[in-house]
C-alpha cells in the first residue's frame, strides 16, 4: 500500500513538473531526495538543490541557443587560442574584453593583421564569451552582410533587416577589407555601423591598416565617416603579420617527419 501511494505521489509530482515546465526537477527529485536523506539535509537544502539543478540546466540551454543564433562558422574559444604562438597579441587585454565590459559600454573592438594571424579565432572567441553571458550575438562577414541588405532592398525590406541587426548586443563583422565594395554596399555597411555607434558593441576584423581602407571604400567621405564610427572609443588590437596558421602547419609537418 505504501509503495502504491508513493508511486502515485511520484506520478503526481512529475505531472506538476511537466505542467510547470521544470523537467530537471521532474527527472531528479527522487534521486536528490534520497541524497538529501543520506546527507541529513534540511527541506530547504533539498529545495535549493532542486532549484539549482533546474536553473543550471536552463542556463545551459540558453547559452546553447545563443550560440546557435550567433551562426558561427566554427566554434572556437579563447581557451583554445595559443597566445604563446602569438606573443604580439596582448592576452591580458583579450581576456579583459571577454569579461564583457566593452559590450555594456558599447565600445568597438578592431582586430587588425595579416591573414592567418588569429583575427577570426579571437573574434569568434569573444563572440562565444558573449553568448556564455547570455547576450545576443551574431557573426557575419562584411560581404555576407552587404549581400543580405542588397537582397532586402529588392524586397523593400531594408528597414526591417537593419532593425534586426540593431537588436544584437554584439556583432562580429569579419573580413572587412578583403573584398572591395560597390557604393551601395559601402553605404549599407555604413548604415549598420552608424546605427550601432555608441548603442551596441561591434567587433571588426580587417587585414588592412586604416590608411588603406580607401581601397575598399572608394568614396573618401564615406570612408572617413566609417572610420570615425569604428575607431571612436575602440579597442584596437594588432595581431601582426606572421601567419599563426602557417607556422602551426610547419610545426605539425616537422613533428611528422621526426616521428
Amino acid at each position: 500500500m505504501k509503495e502504491q501511494t508513493q508511486a502515485l505521489e511520484h506520478a503526481s509530482v512529475k505531472q506538476y513538473c511537466k505542467a510547470l515546465r521544470v523537467p530537471m526537477i521532474g527527472a531528479h527529485f527522487v534521486q536528490l531526495a534520497e541524497q538529501a536523506i543520506k546527507e541529513q539535509r534540511s527541506h530547504i537544502g533539498y529545495l535549493e538543490a532542486l532549484l539549482t539543478m533546474e536553473s543550471e540546466e536552463r542556463d545551459r540551454h540558453a547559452i546553447q541557443q545563443r550560440l546557435r543564433d550567433a551562426k558561427l562558422p566554427r566554434l572556437k574559444t579563447l581557451e583554445e587560442f595559443d597566445f604563446n604562438q602569438a606573443r604580439q597579441i596582448p592576452a591580458a587585454k583579450i581576456r579583459e574584453l571577454a569579461e564583457g565590459g566593452y559590450i555594456e559600454r558599447a565600445e568597438p573592438v578592431v582586430l587588425m593583421g595579416e591573414c592567418g594571424t588569429g583575427k577570426t579565432h579571437l573574434a569568434t572567441g569573444l563572440c562565444v564569451a558573449a553568448c556564455r553571458q547570455k547576450r545576443r550575438a551574431r557573426f557575419t562577414t562584411a560581404a555576407n552582410l552587404v549581400n543580405e541588405l542588397v537582397e532586402a532592398r529588392q524586397h523593400n525590406a531594408v528597414k526591417r533587416v537593419l532593425a534586426r541587426w540593431l537588436r544584437y548586443d554584439v556583432i562580429v563583422l569579419d573580413e572587412v577589407g578583403y573584398v572591395p565594395l560597390a557604393d551601395i554596399g559601402a553605404e549599407f555597411l555604413f548604415q549598420v555601423i552608424a546605427e550601432r555607434a555608441e548603442r551596441a558593441a561591434l567587433i571588426v576584423t580587417t587585414n588592412l591598416p586604416f590608411s588603406e581602407w580607401t581601397q575598399v571604400f572608394p568614396n573618401p567621405r564615406l570612408c572617413k565617416a566609417l572610420l570615425d564610427r569604428i575607431t571612436d572609443r575602440a579597442h584596437i588590437i594588432e595581431t601582426g603579420v606572421d601567419s599563426y596558421r602557417f607556422r602551426r602547419t610547419l610545426e605539425v609537418r616537422q613533428k611528422k617527419k621526426v616521428s
